[in-house]
């Protein structure tokens, strides 16, 4: 056994000394939750498989010989626990994985309640080099993929795990493992922009990307339609999650927020913050403007050069929690 493998730590845990191992694997656990949310698409259910991996774990180690990196050992364990949970649950969709998109505003638009959608994640704290694989569009993408395409992609472009290291993780053969890569690489390119949010987020500077952020957020609070569109790619899209509705194109994407958001509504309010690794808006909305602002909605901005590309409105007032935002804002002073 390495040296590494031998810490009084590991042999503390080993004996039962849950403190011990509580701080093994307080280095890697919030890019184990990080791993959890790219195969399940959702903070929800990655919190789960966390926590029933963590258990598995703790339950399983006297079993861990040291063959592999206890680092190796928990990725196969949280990776076998997500892949339990996704043949149980599915996968997560959005909106455009429903069907073609709307011209005019659905002024009715219900909530689908029979699809499992996918969650936006706060990924505060994850290192530089792995917001990437948490941008929006490869996680979408993640989701059309089978369990063992998943899985193999992200524990070999991800996190840089061998093909061998993943056949024995996986329980699978080297060839195996490849296959899946090669098919998962298809989907993913066929589903992913060339440039990631963090290739167009460098090649912009901060003042620029807070303009267009800012410029959003003021545009919906005045009902400024043509404001709003001039921060826009021609072929934006909008969706709305757990709406099933979603729009594409300038006329249509105007369309809906003058019918909707900018007449319907109410008055809004909102907070910048991030969201997988993009620039995000937190939207508050209340009947008048003498009232509370309360949470409704994380949209997740996806930028091309410096438009917006791509709103997802994800509705749903108790992420607002896992942000670390309020669920309220009371009503501006006079």
């Amino acid at each position: 056994m390495s040296s590494t493998l031998s810490t009084p730590d590991l042999d503390l845990a080993r004996r039962g000394d849950d403190g011990a191992f509580t701080r093994l694997v307080e280095p890697m656990r919030r890019e184990l939750h990080a791993h959890c949310y790219r195969m399940l698409g959702s903070t929800h259910d990655a919190d789960d498989a966390l926590q029933d991996a963590l258990l598995r774990a703790w339950q399983g180690l006297a079993r861990f010989e040291g063959r592999a990196s206890l680092r190796s050992w928990l990725y196969t364990v949280a990776t076998r626990t997500c892949l339990d949970l996704i043949e149980a649950r599915g996968r997560r969709a959005l909106p455009v994985d429903l069907g073609p998109s709307s011209d005019r505003a659905a002024i009715d638009d219900t909530p689908r309640t029979d699809v499992t959608w996918l969650e936006p994640y706060p990924e505060t704290g994850l290192r530089y080099e792995q917001r990437e694989a948490v941008e929006l569009a490869f996680v979408a993408a993640l989701q059309h993929l089978p369990g063992n395409q998943r899985a193999a992609l992200l524990l070999f472009e991800v996190l840089a795990f061998s093909a061998a290291e993943i056949a024995t993780m996986m329980k699978t053969s080297i060839t195996s493992v490849n296959s899946a890569l090669a098919r998962a690489r298809k989907v993913v390119a066929e589903r992913v922009p060339p440039a990631s949010q963090q290739q167009t987020l460098r090649s912009l500077d901060d003042r620029r990307v807070r303009e267009v952020v800012a410029g959003y957020a003021s545009a919906l609070e005045r009902g400024d339609a043509d404001a709003l569109v001039a921060l826009l790619t021609a072929d934006v899209t909008w969706s709305m999650p757990p709406l099933p509705h979603w729009y594409r194109g300038v006329d249509a994407v105007r369309d809906f927020a003058v019918q909707l958001p900018m007449d319907r509504c109410g008055t809004w309010r909102h907070l910048p913050t991030t969201a997988n690794a993009q620039p995000a808006i937190a939207c508050y909305l209340a009947a008048g403007p003498a009232d509370p602002h309360t949470a409704w909605s994380i949209n997740v901005l996806t930028l091309r050069d410096d438009r917006i590309a791509a709103i997802t409105s994800f509705i749903d007032p108790v992420l607002f929690e896992r942000f670390g935002l309020p669920a309220s804002l009371t009503p501006p002073r006079t």
